[in-house]
């Protein structure tokens, strides 16, 4: 009798009269070990979140319950619509696609290249845009990295950037040094960076400073746009000034890119050189960024026509900024992310989207006037955006213990830096936005009611500062058990709750 061990296997067979019943006994086994390795594999792919991760579960929903039950205020968050969250959390995640489209570092990405390319045709039109004039790259995962991707591609490092003061309205991302000479942003610590600053009686930005500033300072990329600053933009005035000084002009319209693309705000497209922006926010998209830069014939200074048979130069931002974005400073783009702001562009540029933007508008107005009637200081005196800035040093508070008080009512909005006479930066007011509650069905009597809410915790605020003083750890102490913040949060809540949640099933 010849015996032979089979390869592959973990027991050995026999040729024999009675092999094959032995050898079928073991391929048996072998294949109930491949279905048992198979179905572990498929039972753990196919668990719902709430199975897989109760933990994480529980903390979402105690995240829906805090987003339903309270008054979201922070100027730049808002509600995505649940087609968007839809497209935000599908298999699209899966798929790498490093490259641009019809250049991808990887296989099998045909059907990525038709989402993005829809997604940049879609991002084109929701601005009026010329396809031959502008480009656009939509794959930035913020809007701090879309304006460094401009910063790596358009400048040498040491190179000089302006914007405007972060502790007058401006972002971090423009650049910005503490008073002890701490560089805060990526953009401080690669590039030189000097601001220009607003009016501190006023509260507006003061173009002359500016201008003498930045002829002064000849920076390579002058940048208009901010965090916190409530008023319309004097692009003209900012083109002039780049002009003078030589300077590219960049627009970072992430505050008001919906008010942009509605026509309820001015265009900065119409004199700038490069406009990023964040595609959440007034955009009601998914969490990220964009760039769009000029391509084409740049146009003759001063009005002046071209000579018979001269060339004008072209823009050549291009390729230095899709190069920035990858490989520079990114990876592969967020395929999810991509299509679903390609879901919310589509939106942008629907007759509804603009009566949203409008109702915006109106009801940051309607804020601010019910504000202002109760005797309150608003930074500029008013709003022509979708965001104010409660001044609220006249009441002797600061930001951040108003803020916590609010939180304690479930009510969220942010602490913000006021422009002081002498130079300071301290936290002495917040920064109030309407785009969030709109997108829950609030009007302008809702935000006169939502006022009302908001002067209720300034004078609780104020009660309980006066009986335990300004320091934060006291200050929180004496709203531990306050009555007068339990009653506020219960009429909070009931107010809140009358209003859908885009996107949730409660």
């Amino acid at each position: 009798m010849c015996l032979k061990r089979k390869r592959g296997n973990s027991e050995s067979s026999f040729s024999s009269s009675t092999g094959p019943s032995i050898r079928r006994g073991s391929n048996d086994k072998h294949l109930m070990g491949i279905e048992a390795r198979r179905a572990a594999v498929k039972a753990w792919g196919d668990e719902s979140l709430e199975s897989a991760d109760p933990e994480i579960f529980e903390i979402m929903e105690k995240e829906k319950r805090r987003q339903y039950v309270g008054i979201e205020l922070i100027a730049s968050e808002n509600f995505a619509c649940r087609a968007v969250m839809e497209a935000l959390g599908s298999h699209l995640t899966n798929k790498y696609s490093e490259g641009m489209p019809g250049a991808r570092y990887y296989g099998g990405n045909e059907h990525i290249d038709e989402i993005e390319t829809l997604c940049c045709e879609r991002a084109l039109a929701a601005f009026g845009l010329d396809g031959s004039i502008w480009g656009v790259n939509v794959q930035p995962y913020s809007c701090t990295s879309a304006n460094f991707a401009v910063y790596t591609g358009l400048l040498m490092p040491g190179d000089r950037i302006m914007g405007l003061d972060t502790p007058s309205g401006g972002n971090t991302s423009h650049g910005y040094y503490t008073p002890n000479g701490r560089k805060v942003s990526g953009a401080s610590i690669f590039f030189e960076s000097f601001p220009y600053k607003v009016n501190p009686q006023t509260g507006y930005i003061d173009y002359d400073k500016l201008e003498e500033r930045a002829l002064d300072f000849r920076p390579k990329i002058l940048i208009c746009g901010g965090s916190s600053y409530p008023r319309e933009w004097d692009y003209p005035r900012f083109r002039q000034i780049a002009d003078k000084c030589g300077a590219l002009l960049m627009c970072d319209m992430a505050q008001i890119s919906g008010l942009v693309a509605a026509k309820e705000c001015v265009s900065p497209f119409d004199y700038c050189d490069i406009v990023t922006s964040t595609t959440h926010k007034s955009l009601r998209g998914p969490r990220g960024g964009i760039i769009f830069y000029r391509k084409g014939k740049k146009p003759l200074k001063g009005g002046l026509l071209a000579s018979h048979g001269e060339e004008r130069e072209q823009y050549d931002f291009e390729e230095k900024i899709n190069f920035a974005v990858f490989p520079s400073l990114q990876g592969g783009p967020h395929n999810n992310h991509t299509a679903a702001l390609a879901v919310a562009l589509k939106q942008v540029a629907t007759p509804e989207y603009k009566a949203y933007m409008n109702q915006v508008k109106k009801n940051a107005q309607a804020l601010a006037n019910t504000l202002l009637k109760r005797n309150c200081r608003l930074v500029t005196g008013g709003t022509d955006t979708h965001l104010i800035i409660w001044d609220l040093r006249t009441m002797g508070l600061t930001g951040k213990n108003y803020e916590k008080v609010c939180e304690m009512c479930h009510i969220t909005l942010n602490k913000a830096t006021i422009f002081s006479d002498n130079g300071m930066v301290v936290p002495g007011g917040v920064r109030i936005g309407t785009p969030a509650m709109t997108s829950r069905g609030c009007l302008e009597s809702d935000f006169k009611t939502i006022a009302g809410f908001l002067f209720k915790a300034a004078h609780i605020a104020i009660t309980v500062q006066r009986e335990r003083g300004k320091m934060p750890k006291a200050f929180s102490q004496g709203l531990q058990s306050n009555t007068d913040v339990a009653e506020l949060r219960n009429r909070v809540q009931s107010f809140a709750t009358q209003f859908a949640m885009p996107g949730f099933d409660i």
